[in-house]
């Protein structure tokens, strides 16, 4: 294999970095670009780059705040990233052997831990079934000591031994040392749900991971996945949606769980899913405002904001950019958001939040023909409602309303 200097072995020295996070995720992505650079040209170096990355990061690393779990995302993705490229090159037996050998080392090594997520992809790592096969043995004899010790005992290479027996199609013997209580927690059990996919026996991959739910922390949205990829890779569309949909897709705001859920289910209409996901968290109506107007279910997100709180300031946008062409709608909205704020919700909300939608509510009821002291009685009356008159929605539009 052709000598290689790497630029950024040099930067990755024992403990390289402070406590912050900023410097050591700008070198990871650079040598992630370095490394895919050379993959374009010669696969086989780029993968010895990889293990030499993997190698070197969790030493470089340790002295790094890791509290806001950006540096540990950031290392994962790399995992991601180089995986493939190592398995994925053309080597002979005994150079990948000796890269496994390295990661290996470099796994128990691994103090924090940063790439203990490794183990998950050793069998893809070790790229056909015998060497996935020699690795479960290697494996073995420690996963069956410490599967009898006690309950706190524990062996890193786990789930590495999990990953080589179902890479090595040893789907038997991965389901019968599964059974044992050392392995209860899902992230060793979703090998079992694997393993009885690959046997094709997708009822019972359902049910064992069903029987999963039984156990303390279990995450129920990664065992829905899992049901529902498993459902639809069958066809049966309703099942998958009335059972796990609503549990698998939940994005990182309401508006894009909605959106995932349209996006995967094009046959069943936006109303519908969104009715089913207001149903699921009662009490949180509010908080699918944005799907509603997403959706141009302009009634059904009125609806929505009116029974609980909404963040004012979605109020506010959606009031201004919808003042002419749904002006109904966005006088709705901008009341809403007067009634919300005067009632003392929203983070941080200014007498220039206040004014804005005053404006943007003046601006739709004209494109409606509305009169504007009507508007404003109605606007006095949201802000005085239920209320003791010296709150700052009041205070500050108590000129223009002449309360």
């Amino acid at each position: 294999m052709t000598a290689h200097k790497w630029q950024f072995t040099a930067r990755f020295r024992y403990h390289a970095f402070g406590w912050q996070s900023d410097k050591p995720i700008q070198r990871i992505k650079e040598a992630l670009s370095e490394i895919k650079q050379v993959a374009k040209h010669e696969p086989a170096l780029a993968a010895a780059g990889a293990v030499l990355f993997l190698e070197k990061i969790s030493p470089a690393i340790e002295q790094v705040d890791s509290s806001s779990g950006a540096i540990g995302s950031m290392v994962n993705r790399a995992i991601d990233t180089l995986v493939p490229i190592i398995a994925k090159a053309a080597v002979t037996p005994p150079i990948r052997q000796q890269w496994l050998q390295r990661l290996w080392q470099a796994l128990q090594d691994d103090n924090i831990p940063y790439i203990e997520q490794l183990g998950d992809y050793w069998g893809e790592l070790c790229a056909d079934t015998e060497c996935a096969s020699l690795w479960a043995d290697e494996f073995k004899p420690s996963v069956e000591q410490v599967s009898q010790a006690s309950a706190y005992a524990y062996f890193k290479g786990s789930s590495a031994y999990l990953s080589s027996l179902y890479a090595a199609g040893r789907h038997d013997e991965l389901l019968e040392i599964l059974a044992k209580p050392y392995f209860k927690g899902w992230w060793y059990r979703q090998w079992g749900v694997r393993a009885l996919l690959a046997m094709g026996k997708k009822a019972e991959a359902i049910r064992y991971a069903e029987d999963s739910k039984k156990i303390i922390n279990t995450p129920v949205s990664a065992v829905a996945k899992v049901c529902e990829d498993i459902l639809l890779s069958s066809g049966l569309y309703e099942e998958a949606y009335g059972r796990y949909a609503l549990d698998a897709n939940q994005g990182t705001t309401h508006l894009a769980t909605f959106r995932g859920l349209v996006k995967k289910y094009p046959h069943k209409p936006a109303g519908d899913i969104l009715r089913d996901l207001v149903a699921s968290q009662p009490g949180s109506e509010g908080k699918w405002f944005a799907a509603a107007k997403d959706a141009s279910l302009f009634d059904v997100a009125i609806e929505l904001v009116n029974k609980s709180p909404t963040d004012p300031r979605t109020l506010i946008r959606a009031s201004r950019d919808f003042g002419e062409k749904q002006a109904d709608f966005a006088v709705s909205a901008g009341m809403a958001a007067l009634h919300w704020m005067s009632r003392g919700y929203g983070y941080q909300m200014t007498a220039s939040d206040v004014l804005e939608a005053y404006s943007s509510i003046l601006n739709a009821a004209s494109a409606k023909g509305a009169s504007e002291a009507e508007i404003k009685a109605q606007i006095r009356e949201v802000i005085t409602k239920d209320n003791s008159g010296t709150n700052m929605v009041l205070a500050t539009l108590r000129d223009k309303l002449i309360v």
